[in-house]
């Protein structure tokens, strides 16, 4: 018995606790296993902050486009004296960009005053790079030059900028030159990565047949460095040549890439970032660990209440089997006293039965003897001796001399009065030598006054009534002939 109840209930735990882990993996899979959409909603806003840095650093340079200081430049007799007045309005520019709020954390490194033919007339910090082409490197500053229009663009072929440009008109409104500033992409890439998803960003560009890594974040990746150069290359081709983003799984690792339309080097490279493949590396480890030590505690539980259950049923049991034993081995007066919530009614039954078989009377006396009747009867039986005691004591008191008085009385009471008071003084002498009264009620003590008097006058031949008397400890009931 403790066996099986123990087995059953084991096997109901490990059945529970198999289907568990399997319905937690199988949402734990669910729930981590499409990170794409998250890799691609980082890729996509890390390149939204990227356009909007540029757009930034534009208004901001608009104020030095209409400063007459920055025309004043550009409009000296010689070279020499333009290059110096170029190079110390580039150093006015990086002083109050390092002011600036929007350059908080990346001030620009690179600033320049360009003429109408894309040339560096001066830059901060340095003689150098005067008379540099930069227009004809970079389409997005050619343009400017042109139209007037303000940019932004990745700089990555021969500088690596995130670079920002507006053009600066002369009295007459025409496009006298360009004020350009440069910020280091590595860094720009850096705080971005920070401000966003917090993930290693690259910018990618096609190299060949393949494709090259050419700034990154300082959250680097080598595995997203790998996967850029190698197992992605064709969904970069495609995102590249329809201007989308797209995301491709490269074994564990998912590469989601995003255009910079707003760029016009954008329109050559594309922002990646890399995620896990799933959010959760092992759902099955995740899963297993925590529903095996449940189920593990959960069996331990099982044998403790299978053994306390198993010994609370078969102990009662092997003793009605040993009692039964017995019985048949010739003990005939072998009997069960069983207190048990379960089998203590069986164990009585039996007991019946087995009284029954070999003719034996059942024995209903108590430990002291005294015979055991249902409270009711008990009670009944109580009374009726009482009155029997005192009706015997009643007719041999009878044989005295009665007060005429007394009779007299008696007779002139009416029968509903006579009964009550005798019944009150009854009960009232009985409490006084301190007997229990509770199972004498006045109906049946009416009764049994009743029949005592009819029997009581067909023995003087005239009607009796009775007297309560209280004597040595008793109380006894004394006919009274009228």
């Amino acid at each position: 018995m403790r066996t099986k109840i123990i087995a059953v209930n084991a096997l109901i735990v490990a059945v529970m606790g198999l289907l568990s882990f399997l319905l937690v993996r199988s949402s734990l899979t669910a729930a981590g296993g499409n990170n794409a959409a998250t890799a691609q909603g980082a890729v996509n806003g890390a390149a939204g902050w990227l356009e909007l840095d540029g757009l930034r650093a534009e208004r901001w340079l608009s104020s030095f486009a209409n400063d007459t200081a920055t025309l004043d430049a550009i409009s000296k007799a010689t070279p020499a004296a333009r290059g110096d007045a170029a190079t110390k309005r580039c150093d006015d520019v990086v002083s109050q960009a390092k002011n600036a709020s929007i350059f908080e954390h990346d001030v620009p490194t690179f600033v320049a005053l360009v003429d109408t033919s894309g040339k560096i007339v001066g830059r901060n910090s340095s003689n150098m790079n005067r008379g540099d082409d930069i227009g004809s490197m970079h389409s997005g500053l050619k343009a400017t030059l042109a139209t007037g229009q303000p940019g932004s663009d990745v700089w990555y072929e021969h500088d690596r900028y995130l670079a920002s440009y507006v053009g600066i008109r002369d009295a007459e409104g025409k496009i006298a030159a360009a004020l350009v500033i440069g910020r280091p992409l590595d860094d720009a890439l850096s705080l971005i990565s920070q401000e966003t998803a917090g993930r290693p960003l690259v910018l990618v560009a096609p190299k060949g047949d393949t494709f090259e890594v050419v700034a990154h974040s300082a959250q680097t990746s080598p595995l997203l460095d790998d996967s850029v150069g190698k197992g992605a290359k064709d969904t970069l081709k495609t995102a590249l040549s329809h201007q989308q983003p797209d995301v491709v799984r490269d074994g564990d690792v998912l590469v989601a890439v995003s255009p910079l339309p707003g760029f016009e080097g954008g329109k050559r490279a594309l922002l990646a970032a890399e995620a896990p493949a799933s959010l959760i590396q092992d759902p099955t480890g995740v899963a297993l660990v925590p529903i095996v030590g449940a189920v593990g505690i959960g069996i331990v539980l099982v044998l403790v209440a299978g053994w306390l259950l198993g010994n609370y049923i078969t102990r009662p049991i092997d003793m009605l089997e040993e009692g039964l034993l017995a019985i048949l081995n010739g003990q005939a007066d072998k009997r069960f006293e069983l207190d048990h919530a379960e089998l203590g009614g069986l164990a009585f039954r039996i007991d019946q039965l087995l009284n029954q078989l070999m003719g034996v009377e059942e024995d209903t006396t108590d430990e002291e003897g005294r015979v055991s009747r249902a409270p009711s009867a008990a009670s009944a039986a109580t009374f009726t001796d009482s009155l029997e005691v005192d009706d015997k004591r009643m007719q041999q008191s009878a044989e005295g001399a009665v007060d005429p008085d007394v009779a007299r009385r008696l007779a002139l009471e009416p029968k509903g009065q006579y009964y009550t008071r005798i019944y009150k003084e009854y009960i009232t002498a009985k409490k006084a030598i301190g007997e229990a009264t509770d199972h004498i009620s006045e109906q049946a003590f009416a009764a049994r006054i009743q029949s005592m008097e009819q029997d009581a006058s067909q023995k003087y031949g005239r009607p009796v009534r009775y007297q309560v008397h209280a004597r040595n400890k008793e109380v006894v009931l004394l006919a009274v002939p009228l």
